[in-house]
């Protein structure tokens, strides 16, 4: 008897022991949690960032955008609407609304490519966390999905895959899709993988041609993050930097946390208005595109080389993470950018 109620009493000092150190570990997680949105709480928001995003779920997204099996991803083919469909299945793992009048997360219209006389059924991804207190005001954080497709005849690769361009941003609205649902938003995000980039920001702007764009807060537009930018590790560039204070904002919001965002030092390229941010841009809503990329000098845009296994996931991840923390303010409703300063330069 006094074994059995020797046994009774370690069996009780355990459970206690289990009770208290998951009481400990889900408090820590809800403090984290809770601290992305206390303004000022640097540490934490740094920590609960990390936490939330990491380059496991970066490198699957990624892998599975750029891989063969995509065929490129071009508008119109078998390729891209297998990328849809998983897009669509993330989105619904999340737990994603539809956007307004839609009955899926697929917005399909038709079009005829600029130079063709083939018209072609395609759809932009769309999906919706609605805001908690300002969900009348909206945020888009977006990326195209498709790319250049597959070469019509040679030999070795014919895959155009499209690994940095832009499969890494869309593993961006992806992994930040995630990231909001679990922290929470004050304004309603707006997530979208547009389709048809490539051809002339075709699915971007039926998407802006269907909005009231004065609920449109800001454009959070992601191109081509995978690779470390001239300026060096920890480090964005934004484009049209010059045309509202998003990114301004974005500085401040990223003071202290080792990661730098600067204006966009290839103005020759005229790239504020050659991604999708520039669709929304047009109708003035502050929409500007984040990038990493040396886009001078890398050898793999628009090659049958942009691979994924060129790419580093570090610094997809850490710019995830940075945009994250670095747009929280704007999704939280405490700050507002500017209308966007429209004045379209030419090459």
């Amino acid at each position: 008897m006094m074994m059995n109620f020797f046994k009774i009493l370690v069996f009780v000092g355990l459970f206690a022991l289990i009770s208290c150190k998951k009481a400990s570990k889900d408090k820590d997680v809800k403090s984290i949690v809770a601290a992305t949105s206390v303004e000022g709480a640097t540490s934490k928001k740094v920590e609960v960032t990390s936490f939330f995003i990491d380059s496991t779920m970066v490198r699957k997204h990624l892998y599975t955008l750029a891989s063969d099996d995509m065929q490129g991803r071009k508008s119109g083919t078998e390729g891209i609407e297998k990328a849809a469909k998983y897009i669509e299945n993330e989105f619904q793992k999340i737990g994603l609304s539809t956007f307004d009048g839609l009955d899926s997360y697929r917005q399909t219209f038709n079009f005829t490519p600029r130079g063709s006389k083939e018209e072609i059924t395609s759809s932009n991804i769309i999906g919706v966390l609605e805001g908690s207190s300002k969900k009348d005001e909206y945020i888009v954080i977006s990326a195209h999905y498709d790319h250049l497709g597959m070469k019509k005849s040679g030999s070795g690769d014919l895959i155009y895959n499209g690994a940095n361009d832009d499969a890494s941003g869309v593993t961006g609205v992806l992994t930040l899709a995630e990231y909001f649902k679990k922290v929470g938003n004050e304004r309603s995000i707006v997530f979208a993988a547009f389709t048809a980039e490539e051809m002339g920001l075709i699915g971007s702007t039926y998407f802006g041609k269907g909005i009231d764009a004065s609920k449109f807060v800001a454009g959070i537009n992601l191109e081509m993050i995978g690779k470390t930018p001239s300026s060096g590790p920890n480090t964005a560039w934004l484009t049209g930097f010059e045309r509202s204070d998003f990114g301004k904002i974005v500085q401040k919001n990223l003071e202290g946390s080792g990661y730098q965002l600067f204006p966009d030092p290839y103005k020759k390229f005229n790239l504020f208005f050659r991604s999708d941010n520039a669709s929304l841009a047009r109708l003035g809503v502050p929409s500007h595109t984040f990038s990493t990329t040396a886009i001078d000098v890398d050898k793999d845009y628009h090659q049958v080389s942009d691979h994924a296994e060129t790419l580093n996931m570090t610094v997809i991840t850490q710019t995830i993470q940075a945009v994250a923390k670095g747009t929280k303010s704007i999704i939280d409703g405490i700050d507002t950018p500017t209308r966007v300063v429209i004045k379209e330069t030419k090459n």
